[in-house]
């Protein structure tokens, strides 16, 4: 039964990563953008949070490092595709060798390197219950905002007029630019937002899910 709840924790742990990735991504699609650069975004995140955390001994600096480079390049992508109408999916496609070559360039230094042990984390009570415990309630607080994230997105998207006006411009955006609202601008917070959220999944992983740096860890 142990292991059972080890398998559920650990499938927990790694769908984090993807959870927040691919809610940053769907927050680009649902404004009409597709980013295919999210490998590289993540990558240069993921190197990041790792020196940062390494240098500062902060998880939440090493996070906070992580969104903010996942937002540079994704406001750097989003200027040359919705500003300089460059093809969305070549754009994301060099933005992604660009970030696997430039977080190996980087992060030579680090190669190998390990971070010191994480600090354990359970609800209380919650986790000392048989089975449920060792796989619901002890994981990192993370892992539960990430579900909280994806729930609020929902409601976000389908129960706001702002969540409708995005969608909007994904779908229509001729009509929401009659109804005076500016496409670029929408598009453009929408990508920068989604590039952050990346950000925090390629910084999870060094951080957390990995704490080492090995060239390349994202694509592998």
């Amino acid at each position: 039964m142990e292991s059972y709840a080890l398998l559920i924790a650990a499938t927990l742990n790694a769908g984090t990563v993807l959870a927040l990735a691919a809610l940053g991504l769907l927050i680009n699609e649902k404004a009409g953008i597709v980013n295919l650069g999210a490998e590289g975004m993540m990558l240069c995140a993921a190197i990041a949070g790792f020196a940062t955390v390494v240098h500062t001994g902060s998880d939440v600096l090493g996070f906070a490092a992580g969104m903010a480079v996942g937002a540079v390049m994704a406001g750097l992508f989003g200027l040359l595709v919705i500003w300089l109408g460059t093809n969305q999916y070549a754009t994301g496609l060099a933005l992604s060798l660009f970030g696997v070559g430039f977080s190996a360039f980087v992060g030579i230094g680090y190669v190998q390197e390990k971070l010191p042990a994480r600090a354990q984390f359970e609800v209380p009570w919650l986790g000392d219950i048989p089975l449920i415990g060792p796989a619901l309630f002890r994981q990192h607080p993370l892992v539960y905002g990430a579900m909280a994230f994806a729930l609020a997105l929902i409601w976000f998207l389908y129960r706001t007029r702002t969540g409708l006006v995005l969608r909007s411009v994904g779908e229509s955006p001729e009509s929401a630019h009659a109804l005076g609202y500016n496409v670029r601008r929408i598009r453009l917070v929408a990508v920068v937002t989604g590039g952050a959220l990346c950000g925090l999944a390629g910084a999870y992983i060094s951080v957390i899910y990995t704490p080492l740096w090995v060239e390349g860890m994202v694509a592998g």
